[in-house]
C-alpha cells in the first residue's frame, strides 16, 4: 500500500549529538510543541534497544533507524508520522554504511535522505574519506534524481558553505568544515539542481546550527551553519519557510525547520 502522502510537510533536521542525552534535555517536550510531521536525526551514538521512544511513538512517530556497527558512534534516525513506502538504509558503500550515515524513505513521489556527513576534524586520514564521501555522495545523487527527482536531502553536512555561514572565516579558512574544497563542492551540489531554502528566505541573515562546547561559543553566537536542508529545485516553489530553531538546547546543534506546502 501507499504511504498517505502530505499535504504539508513540516520537517525537522537535528544532529543531536548523542539521542540519549537529547532525551534527557528534554527534546521530546520540545517535538511535541514543534510538532514536525517528520524528524531527521543525526549522530544518535544508540541503537533502538537503547533507548524507549513509546513517547514519541504515542505522538504517532514510526522510527527508522540506521545505527553504526560501533557502539555510540554515529547513526541516523528518521521519525515520520505517515509511514513511507519504502526504507533504504545506507548507500551499499561498506565504510560508510558501517558508520551508519544515510537513511532513505520514500513517500509517494518525494525522497527524504536523513544524513550524517563525515567530520574531517580528526586528521587527514578522515579528511580523505570525507572528500571521498562527498564525491559518492554526490554522484549517487546525480543517479538517483534519474528515477526520484523530487528530493529533500537533510542533515548534518559538516560543512560551512560561504563566509556567511561562519564567524571567522579568515582564520578558519584552512579548518576541516571550511576548507576551500569543501566549499567548492558545497557551490557544485547547491549548483546541480539543489535549493538552500534557508538561504532563499534569509539571503542576509547571520545565523549558525552549531557551536563549539567551547569558550562559552553559543552564547556568545560564534558558531557554524553546517546542517541543511536540500531540496530539488522542482520543489522550490512549494517551500513556504525555513529558520533554525535556536530556543532548542538538546545538543551543540540546533534544529534546522522547512515547512513546505505540496
Amino acid at each position: 500500500m501507499q504511504a498517505k502522502i502530505f499535504k504539508k510537510m513540516k520537517i525537522v533536521s537535528y544532529n543531536v549529538n548523542g539521542i540519549r542525552a537529547a532525551f534527557r534535555k528534554g527534546i521530546d517536550e520540545w517535538i511535541a510543541k514543534e510538532n514536525p510531521d517528520i524528524i531527521c536525526i543525526q549522530e544518535t551514538k544508540a541503537r533502538p534497544s537503547d533507548l524507549d521512544l513509546s513517547p514519541l511513538n504515542k505522538m504517532g512517530y514510526s522510527d527508522h533507524w540506521f545505527s553504526a556497527e560501533k557502539k555510540g558512534y554515529s547513526g541516523v534516525l528518521t521519525l515520520t508520522r505517515e509511514r513511507p513506502d519504502e526504507v533504504v538504509k545506507g548507500i551499499s558503500h561498506s565504510l560508510y554504511d558501517s558508520e551508519g550515515r544515510v537513511i532513505r524513505t520514500d513517500f509517494g513521489e518525494y525522497t527524504l535522505l536523513n544524513c550524517y556527513f563525515p567530520s574531517g576534524t580528526s586528521g587527514d586520514a578522515r579528511q580523505a574519506i570525507k572528500m571521498e564521501f562527498l564525491d559518492d555522495f554526490y554522484q549517487l545523487i546525480e543517479e538517483l534524481k534519474k528515477t526520484r527527482p523530487k528530493l529533500i536531502i537533510a542533515g548534518d553536512y559538516n560543512i560551512a558553505h560561504t563566509p556567511q555561514d561562519i564567524h571567522d572565516p579568515v582564520r578558519n579558512k584552512n579548518t576541516s568544515g571550511f576548507k576551500p574544497e569543501e566549499r567548492v563542492w558545497m557551490d557544485k551540489w547547491f549548483g546541480s539542481g539543489f535549493t538552500d531554502p534557508f538561504r532563499e528566505f534569509n539571503p542576509d541573515k547571520i545565523e549558525y546550527s552549531w557551536w563549539s562546547y567551547r569558550a562559552a561559543s553559543r552564547k556568545r553566537n560564534k558558531g557554524w551553519r553546517i546542517d541543511y536542508i536540500s531540496v530539488s529545485d522542482v520543489l522550490k516553489d512549494k517551500i513556504t519557510s525555513a529558520h533554525h530553531a535556536n530556543e532548542a538546547v538538546h545538543s551543540d546543534h540546533c534544529p534546522v525547520v522547512l515547512n513546505l506546502d505540496l
